[in-house]
């Protein structure tokens, strides 16, 4: 029992002290922004990490295992084992396109309606980002977002151990782009998702464009891709929003009163290359 507790608290930590080992140094020679490691409201995001990793990380997993067998049942058999017979490689392929073009649709969505952009509001809080920064996330948020980036991989068939590997590279790839670096890839950053570009999805602006994770690709394609070539001069919300961890996890799910004089109406066509 002893044990049991101290591996529970002592792996969260451990991943702390990994990701600050490998992020901290790029951030500190390539910074995106002159920033202090313990800038503004870095204690709300490591409640978020602490949160994540002790809690929230395993219950939305537990989730997507309990989905499984439904799913499993949604593509007939001789489809899934046509899939599972082609080249690892050549499946994993298929799951990152078709996931990150869930993804950016349902990225998208959560800037467009109202009752799912209330939680995804939560990660755009943020007024200063880092690698911690990335962990601002409310649970429901988590629930939706995991569940459309391993939706594919679940509908043709991969076990739970090639989708806990799937996930944490999606997570660590998700720590970089909101981590406090600037590397400029060049024409490179067409096909390679980078910090410069998805900083611009925290700007201020609701509709900034930039929904997508691992490439761009689906950005260019659907006219959403943004890089102007600097850093954005304001991150976070233009709406009040709370400052402390629990006023953040408890805000989205309180009534809200119709505001008739603001429209949600977006204008998305933010293509700047």
């Amino acid at each position: 029992m002893f044990l049991d507790a101290f591996y529970f608290f002592a792996a969260p930590l451990l991943s702390l002290l990994i990701l600050f080992v490998i992020f901290s140094p790029l951030e500190k020679c390539f910074p995106a922004q002159a920033q202090k490691i313990f800038r503004p409201h870095w204690r709300t995001d490591f409640c978020f990490f602490l949160g994540q990793y002790l809690l929230w990380g395993g219950l939305v997993f537990g989730l997507l295992a309990l989905c499984a067998p439904w799913l499993s049942t949604i593509l007939p058999s001789s489809f899934r084992s046509l899939v599972q017979s082609q080249p690892w490689w050549l499946r994993a392929l298929e799951v990152v396109l078709l996931s990150d073009l869930l993804i950016y649709w349902g990225h998208r969505i959560q800037h467009r309606v109202p009752f799912l952009w209330r939680f995804h509001a939560v990660h755009h809080s943020a007024e200063h980002l880092d690698w911690l920064a990335a962990h601002r996330e409310h649970p429901l948020d988590t629930v939706y977002t995991v569940g459309l980036i391993n939706l594919p991989a679940f509908l043709l068939g991969f076990d739970l151990a090639t989708l806990a590997g799937f996930t944490a590279f999606r997570g660590i790839w998700a720590i970089y782009i909101h981590s406090n670096v600037r590397l400029p890839l060049g024409p490179l950053r067409m096909l390679i998702g980078a910090p410069e570009l998805h900083h611009w999805h925290h700007a201020k602006e609701r509709f900034a464009g930039n929904y997508a994770n691992l490439s761009p690709l689906m950005d260019i394609l659907f006219g959403t891709y943004r890089h102007p070539g600097h850093e954005p001069p304001a991150l976070g919300l233009a709406e009040p929003f709370p400052r402390s961890y629990l006023g953040q996890l408890i805000h989205p799910l309180l009534p809200r009163r119709k505001n008739r004089r603001t429209s949600h109406r977006p204008n998305e066509n933010v293509s700047r290359r």
